[in-house]
């Protein structure tokens, strides 16, 4: 059996039987060494999911992956997922490219966001694969703890927001922002619960986000946008909610996409940077409980 030790202030594991890990922040992401995610023992797998559960953001420095072994760690977390955006692209479904040039009119992810919460069943995990960074430096990715950004909230704000529901728009991001063309009917739009329970940590969660929360449901245009506001400026102006990763060439970053956002940081022009994600999707709804798979319409 593993050997587990906890931080008495987080309660959080920071040794693991099979490799260790240097944390990021005392809440939030560590950094897992000793590792080669080509070549797993069932041990390790099992020590990497009670990490994940941990720490929600992992970092493996130095892996060596081709597409087929990216997506094979991958699916040890799950089915994969196929980005709404990869519909008109000639590319494999279950990569999304995430390049940045000297001409790019856009960064993948600049911009607090949770990944395609416009989906029905959004992705619970996302691997990130960067194997070109910017020489000059730069190009970190954020992360925001939504767990401690409801734990911010004041008593009478968490009972106010249990059980509003919030509309989760792709077309805000993938049309507005990215000046894609849409498929046949457009891009997902969905409801999701303002507050989420992480599955399997029971925690609650934040769970609205700028890249697709349209508007909360049932509150009038003028609240629901001031409303949101005020959340969103929560998760970008409060430095304790974040960690950053900083990228190397062949580092493979993986996040819990129910509750964490991220934003990647374009501070490195006219230097260039790539990398490829393959994400996890999820068997139901978020904060659906167990053999629920249908959402409401809407509105």
């Amino acid at each position: 059996m593993a050997r587990v030790d906890f931080d008495i202030a987080t309660k959080r594991r920071t040794q693991y039987e099979t490799f260790e890990v240097a944390t990021i922040t005392p809440h939030l992401g560590a950094e897992i060494t000793g590792l080669d995610l080509c070549n797993l023992t069932g041990a390790q797998l099992a020590d990497i999911k009670t990490a994940w559960a941990d720490w929600s953001v992992l970092v493996f420095r130095d892996q060596h992956l081709d597409r087929a072994a990216h997506k094979a760690f991958s699916q040890n977390f799950g089915e994969l997922h196929i980005h709404p955006m990869n519909y008109s692209r000639d590319t494999d479904p279950e990569v999304l490219t995430v390049k940045t040039t000297p001409s790019s009119p856009y960064t993948a992810g600049e911009g607090w966001h949770t990944d395609v919460t416009c989906d029905a069943h959004p992705p619970i995990a996302s691997l990130l694969y960067i194997t070109e960074t910017p020489e000059s430096g730069g190009g970190n990715t954020l992360y925001a703890d939504m767990c401690m950004a409801y734990d911010m909230l004041s008593p009478p704000m968490q009972e106010f927001l249990a059980g509003l529901t919030a509309v989760h728009d792709g077309a805000i991001p993938y049309i507005g922002n990215y000046k894609s063309t849409p498929p046949e009917g457009g891009y997902p739009r969905n409801t999701h619960p303002v507050i989420a329970v992480h599955p399997e940590t029971g925690r609650k969660i934040l769970y609205i986000n700028s890249g697709f929360t349209s508007h909360i449901v049932g509150l009038s245009r003028w609240e629901s946008r001031a409303l949101l506001t005020a959340l969103f400026d929560l998760i970008a102006s409060t430095p304790k909610l974040h960690a950053a990763v900083q990228w190397k060439p062949n580092t493979l970053t993986m996040w819990d996409n129910r509750c964490t956002q991220h934003h990647s940081v374009w501070d490195y022009y006219p230097e260039s940077r790539y990398g490829e994600r393959v994400s996890v999707i999820a068997d139901r709804p978020v904060g659906a409980p167990m053999g629920v798979t249908e959402l409401k319409t809407p509105t």
